[in-house]
């Protein structure tokens, strides 16, 4: 998936200013696909120049000024359903966290108990992001899904409602794996007694034999 495709699937709901599509993206698709206000406002420019947007000025303040409001066109909406009927091509996976985990050996003393803590943290976080979402889905309060509910059909509602929610799903599923590898890491690491705290004595364990990681 690429930063545009995100965009056109936002912007297939209705015209957005290039300000409403940073602050919708980072509401919405920003959950499942990150990407800096720096690169939003080029890649809509460049879409614009290459005929999957239109723009338009739109009156902003009371001094005269204007914005650009960007719409999907044909050839616009064309992409977005050539990228959904693509197949996915997957790539192999740079995993920091679990690369770090393969090598705790080499960790200062509660090091390796630090970091899996920040990753429960984190995944923690993304799990309850993710059922926030859910619920505001489910309970139609979220902004962006009423949005796009009001430019599709009232049969459709349910549909679009439901495939949102199970990429939410999703977010939780995995969410519940990395809490509870974390989990079980914090649990080894109490099993080998290195529960310890950041800058304590001793030096990091000898490396064991060459092996499988």
């Amino acid at each position: 998936m690429s930063l545009r495709s995100a965009l056109l699937a936002l912007l297939s709901s209705g015209p957005l200013t290039g300000y409403d599509v940073v602050k919708q993206f980072s509401s919405s698709v920003g959950h499942v696909w990150h990407a800096p206000d720096s690169q939003i406002y080029p890649e809509l420019r460049k879409m614009h120049a290459e005929g999957l947007l239109t723009s338009r000025p739109v009156p902003w303040g009371s001094r005269g000024a204007t914005k650009t409001e960007y719409s999907i066109t044909a050839e616009g909406e064309l992409a977005l359903r050539r990228w959904q009927d693509q197949p996915l091509g997957y790539v192999r996976e740079r995993d920091p966290a679990h690369l770090k985990a393969a090598y705790f050996e080499w960790a200062s003393p509660g090091a390796a108990a630090a970091q899996l803590r920040a990753h429960l943290e984190h995944y923690r976080d993304q799990r309850a992001q993710a059922l926030q979402q859910i619920r505001a889905l489910q309970d139609r309060t979220s902004p962006t899904l009423a949005r796009r509910l009001a430019a599709n059909p009232e049969d459709q509602w349910e549909r679009i409602t439901r495939f949102k929610v199970f990429a939410y799903e999703g977010q939780v599923s995995r969410a519940d794996q990395e809490i509870a590898w974390a989990e079980r890491g914090l649990r080894l690491l109490e099993e080998l007694g290195e529960l310890g705290e950041p800058g304590g004595s001793g030096d990091p364990a000898e490396p064991g034999a060459a092996g499988a990681v």
